[in-house]
């Protein structure tokens, strides 16, 4: 079972909150296992209140380590995102990210020509299929490693 880190905006806000549901859903129904499936939980910020800043610290280093690849979605301007995306292609991660045509993204993400990340813009769930592809890439990467 492939393990994937997914990010998306919690402290930044939360209006993507049904679309971060959906990526993830769209994950579990594929057999992946979200190790950070509760960012897309409408009542995430209830469940992070309850743990220090350490806590979520800590435990998202150790997904971003244990994980293999990050999903993120970086519509909604995030510092914690931008940290976990950075983060993951430090420790060799394949990391997808996806964002609604129209919206400016940082060219921090799209000027950068790491091999292991790509990015995609969508419009409704044209992220699936891109998606679908990540997954599939990881699947094979995993049984070419066992």
């Amino acid at each position: 079972m492939i393990k994937i880190y997914f990010a998306g905006a919690i402290s930044a806000g939360r209006e993507l909150q049904p679309t971060y549901q959906a990526i993830v859903d769209f994950i579990h129904e594929r057999g992946g296992d979200v190790l950070s499936a509760h960012v897309a939980k409408a009542e995430v910020l209830t469940g992070e209140s309850k743990l220090t800043d350490s806590q979520i610290f800590s435990r998202n280093i150790k997904f971003i380590n244990d994980c293999d690849g990050v999903v993120a979605e970086v519509t909604k301007p995030s510092l914690g995102v931008g940290f976990e995306i950075a983060e993951a292609l430090h420790c060799n991660k394949p990391v997808i990210c996806f964002c609604q045509k129209g919206i400016f993204l940082t060219r921090m993400l799209t000027g950068n020509p790491a091999e292991n990340l790509s990015i995609h813009f969508y419009e409704q769930q044209q992220w699936q299929r891109p998606l679908e592809d990540f997954l599939q890439s990881l699947r094979n990467k995993i049984m070419r490693s066992s």
